[in-house]
């Protein structure tokens, strides 16, 4: 089935702030000091839930007494349980993220820049299936993907090289391993959709790249989809810097696919807002039918993903 957005973020009629996570600093040494407040965090957090256990055990306590255990203590005893287990899971899950994410940027730097959550290096037959990465921690690898990608700092004379911005890759470009693109592939009855994948392999014999799904987990692994090149779009390496190079960025009312805030899905959408600076994003407002002008609120969309499958014009 096709993953529909609104089942991954809830209804975007909601703050669109809310749903986008900071890009933030994640260095290893800041989400270090990071988790060991997040410790201090769990250990008060831990104290305040003992009442709970406690609870719990007084509770096994007079049931010994009970000849027959009444409806009342079972009731008594599993809502204590659900209470519990709802405190612990409350208390691991954040220093959890944190600590996926620390080990993520370590295995990044190792492998030179690729992140653990798309290893091409595995192949489907390997004896050591790649840990799923938590989907919190996957949407903060792209949003910090998306800050760190290199601007282009040419003179104001020179045009833009391919890739930068919203110009696409020239004629008869070959995509390598490890490259982010966005991809079409079949879901459902034979539906199109766009979704954020990275290349595994390229096959000179049949001129198909084997595409790795960033998000989609397979029975062996992340799941893979053999694509011939018309039906993935390189996305960008550089940065389009607006107050140099304008003309590398999307025009306000341009129709384009653009990553949907906290989905690894493209949709299509117009840009509302160009962004002003290296650091902005744009806003686009994404088709939408339940919206009474078909369109949604704007939502911010780094330059990494948004793209258009309509010929780039170049500016004199």
């Amino acid at each position: 089935m096709p993953r529909k957005r609104q089942s991954q973020i809830g209804s975007a009629s909601g703050n669109p702030a809310a749903i986008i996570p900071p890009s933030g600093n994640y260095s290893i040494p800041t989400l270090l000091r990071e988790l060991h407040s997040l410790i201090h965090q769990l250990q008060d957090e831990r104290s305040r839930g003992s009442n709970t256990l406690v609870n719990i055990r007084k509770t096994h306590d007079r049931m010994k007494s009970e000849q027959r255990v009444s409806m009342y203590f079972k009731q008594k005893l599993r809502g204590l349980y659900i209470s519990a287990q709802s405190d612990a899971k409350i208390e691991s899950e954040k220093a959890l993220d944190k600590i996926a994410l620390i080990n993520a940027l370590k295995n990044n730097k190792k492998q030179g820049g690729r992140t653990p959550s798309n290893q091409a290096g595995h192949s489907e037959d390997s004896s050591r299936k790649p840990a799923p990465v938590r989907k919190s921690v996957l949407m903060s690898i792209l949003q910090q993907e998306a800050a760190d990608l290199p601007t282009w700092t040419g003179k104001s004379s020179e045009s833009p090289p391919s890739l930068c911005g919203c110009v696409p890759a020239e004629s008869g470009y070959t995509a390598t391993r490890g490259d982010k693109v966005a991809a079409k592939v079949k879901v459902g009855d034979d539906e199109d959709q766009w979704i954020l994948g990275e290349i595994a392999s390229h096959s000179a014999f049949s001129n198909k790249y084997e595409i790795e799904d960033i998000d989609g987990e397979g029975k062996h692994g992340k799941e893979r989809y053999q694509l011939p090149y018309r039906r993935i779009t390189p996305l960008p390496k550089y940065k389009a810097n607006p107050s140099t190079h304008p003309q590398a960025l999307y025009q306000k009312h341009q129709q384009v696919y653009a990553l949907y805030p906290q989905t690894t899905c493209f949709y299509f959408g117009v840009v509302h807002c160009r962004p002003t600076t290296v650091d902005e994003e744009y806003l686009v407002s994404f088709e939408d039918a339940s919206y009474d002008h078909g369109y949604s609120p704007p939502l911010p969309v780094p330059q990494r993903y948004i793209f258009t499958t309509k010929p780039y014009q170049k500016k004199k």
